[in-house]
């Protein structure tokens, strides 16, 4: 095995991203060495290259190196194990990432569980753009031979955060109503899961016509554009005037926000799983605190939540192979990041492969 590996590394003083030849990690206690076989370009990945998004909590190695290796969804086998390990793992083991991890250490992880402010794969701590990645064992979760690498990658993050903004903080329940803001890699798995839990009907809402289409192919009732005039009619209509019971942001705009909490019906909640870092406007807030309506923050996902999807998955209750648009080689990472910032063709999601 060789010494040195390709990377996809952001430099964070200069925000350049170049896919370089680093070291091998070593895996240290509790920790284990994945061979990466697949890595999911998220929109995330775009934000912190083009600088809107910065580590909160960077690791001492990010800190000094100044550098992070990009890559929060991430596949693959075990290659070798690190000492101290608890678990009975193995190499050759097939496994997906967890998308972050607890620091263990600070006063928020000694009293609550799960970590309310985890650290993030490929953000605050070297990601998977790469031919290896070291885990920490307790980030493991294991997958069955029968589920393709590709798709097992993308479930941390891309289906796991919808998964949990739409079964646990949206609170979505049989015969509801749902509207999903933006179709791109988290709002179209958004629908799909949205309709797995039963809601009725499943709006979702998308400038782009392409993307409206695909909304419809993966489950929507209806596909609306926002800025149509019988929009807000059209919504009335599909819900028997009720409102929606839940609004979901997948696409992180303030214009989103605004005009899907004037569409909440009695009790209805709106879910911010889209980041912006733009303030948040109620431009009726009487009608919204006459209706009882809520506002709730959604930011990734629970160990968990990836588990059970894995198990969902592998059963075939969840299709997830028309959400791989391409597969990349690893060192044209670039590009993909770039077809994804300009949304050339479309994508779902893109995967790279070492």
């Amino acid at each position: 095995m060789s010494t040195t590996m390709l990377a996809g590394r952001l430099h964070l003083d200069t925000r350049t991203f170049a896919v370089e030849e680093v070291p091998v990690p070593v895996p240290g206690p509790g920790e284990v060495l994945i061979e990466v076989r697949a890595a999911g370009v998220c929109l995330s990945d775009v934000h912190l290259i083009d600088g809107s998004l910065t580590p909160a909590f960077p690791v001492e190695a990010v800190t000094r190196s100044g550098a992070v290796t990009l890559g929060h969804e991430v596949a693959g086998v075990i290659h070798a194990l690190g000492p101290g390990l608890l678990g009975d793992w193995a190499p050759g083991m097939r496994v997906a990432l967890q998308a972050g991890q607890a620091c263990g250490a600070c006063t928020d992880c000694m009293r609550r569980s799960p970590c309310p402010r985890p650290l993030t794969r490929g953000v605050d701590y070297d990601g998977g753009w790469a031919e290896y990645a070291v885990a920490r064992e307790d980030t493991l979760a294991p997958i069955p031979d029968h589920l393709p690498f590709d798709e097992a990658a993308i479930i941390p993050d891309a289906v796991s955060t919808p998964y949990a903004a739409i079964i646990e903080t949206g609170a979505v329940r049989p015969a509801q109503s749902v509207g999903v803001w933006g179709a791109g890699g988290l709002g179209a798995h958004g629908i799909r899961l949205a309709r797995l839990a039963g809601a009725a009907p499943v709006i979702a809402v998308d400038p782009l016509p392409e993307a409206r289409e695909r909304a419809l192919a993966f489950g929507a009732d209806l596909a609306l554009d926002p800025a149509d005039p019988g929009f807000a009619a059209a919504v009335g209509r599909a819900t028997g005037g009720r409102g929606l019971d839940a609004a979901f942001d997948f696409a992180g705009f303030p214009a989103v926000r605004e005009q899907a909490a004037a569409l909440l019906g009695a009790g209805g909640v709106l879910v911010l799983a889209g980041l912006t870092p733009e303030p948040l406007t109620i431009t009726d807030s009487t009608s919204f605190s006459y209706r009882g309506n809520q506002i709730r923050g959604q930011y990734g996902s629970g160990p968990e939540h990836v588990t059970q999807l894995i198990r969902l998955a592998a059963a075939g209750r969840l299709d997830l192979a028309s959400s791989i648009t391409d597969h990349i080689p690893l060192a044209e990472a670039a590009d993909a990041v770039t077809r994804l910032e300009k949304k050339t063709g479309n994508p779902i999601r893109l995967v790279l492969t070492p």
